[in-house]
């Protein structure tokens, strides 16, 4: 038996909560995986799992001896990232979830800068709102909007998202500019809403002025979870909306949207880059980390 193959399948499946997964992952047969953690547990004269057909779970002696072979995986992952680092440059591959106009917007259009420093290392991006899970779904990173409720993560704060209320000048020739928030709640108008993707609530509008602060739950006809397709909406005039001033800018530029309510704000967004803290001991995750950082500080038009 390879131990630190039985090892790492173990902690897969701790992991990602499936022996499917764990070999997803690991890029073995599912059967490959099985026998390797049956091996472990017959060297170890000790179970490690309960399996049953819908779940699998950790014994107590199981958890003992995951997080412990979590640090010299770790350890031994360090060691050879700090090798290969000193004679050629980081190198592998780094799984990362961000969302769609990150992505498109700050991340993808930086990302030669990227290469050209770390030639060897490979990006693999996943695009999307939803949140996912980082172990269970073998993610190193995530960047993420809003307060972090994962307290199993390491969160580095990468700026706030500042955002704007605006309109599509055929939306408003029809409605004509709201003057006060409430009306949004009224006739005369619509909001283009916004539902989260983990809990399916519609997320109300909020505005700030000078200390006051409302919620208006707006008369919506549309409602998206997706920040790429809520933006087409808004442009297509079918209602006010709201978006990070990052990703209005050139359509304020244009004219093909309008800033309206002036003087009302919406809450600020923090942003977040995540990551399991037993992922930062690989070199590549790490300089991606860093990059990433860089990339952000000193950003004013979030």
């Amino acid at each position: 038996m390879d131990r630190f193959a039985a090892m790492e399948a173990f902690v897969r499946v701790v992991e990602s909560g499936t022996f499917t997964k764990a070999a997803e992952a690991l890029g073995r047969p599912k059967a490959a995986v099985t026998r390797l953690i049956q091996q472990l547990e017959a060297q170890l004269r000790v179970k490690l799992l309960h399996r049953t057909t819908r779940r699998v779970t950790v014994t107590p002696e199981g958890m003992t001896y995951y997080q412990q072979a979590l640090r010299l995986l770790g350890e031994v992952r360090e060691l050879e990232s700090t090798l290969t680092q000193t004679r050629r440059g980081p190198r592998g591959r780094v799984r990362v979830e961000s969302s769609g106009t990150i992505s498109r917007l700050l991340i993808v259009p930086a990302l030669p800068s990227f290469y050209a420093r770390y030639p060897q290392m490979q990006v693999e991006l996943g695009v999307s709102d939803r949140v996912v899970d980082l172990l269970s779904d073998n993610v190193d990173c995530a960047i993420r909007g809003g307060a972090v409720k994962d307290e199993s993560l390491v969160a580095r704060h990468l700026g706030d998202l500042r955002y704007q209320f605006c309109a599509a000048p055929r939306y408003l020739e029809r409605h004509g500019p709201p003057r006060h928030p409430q009306e949004l709640a009224g006739p005369s108008h619509t909001v283009i809403s916004y539902f989260s993707s983990p809990s399916g609530k519609q997320l109300p509008f909020t505005f700030n002025r000078e200390g006051e602060r409302l919620e208006v739950q707006g008369r919506s006809l549309l409602t998206l979870n997706e920040t790429n397709a809520y933006l087409a909406a808004g442009l297509a005039g079918l209602g006010v909306m709201y978006a990070p001033r990052f990703v209005l800018e050139p359509y304020l530029a244009s004219g093909e949207l309008v800033s309206v309510l002036e003087g009302w704000q919406p809450d600020a967004r923090p942003l977040f880059l995540v990551y399991p803290p037993a992922r930062q001991r690989d070199a590549g995750l790490r300089v991606f980390i860093d990059w990433v950082v860089e990339l952000f500080t000193g950003r004013t038009n979030l």
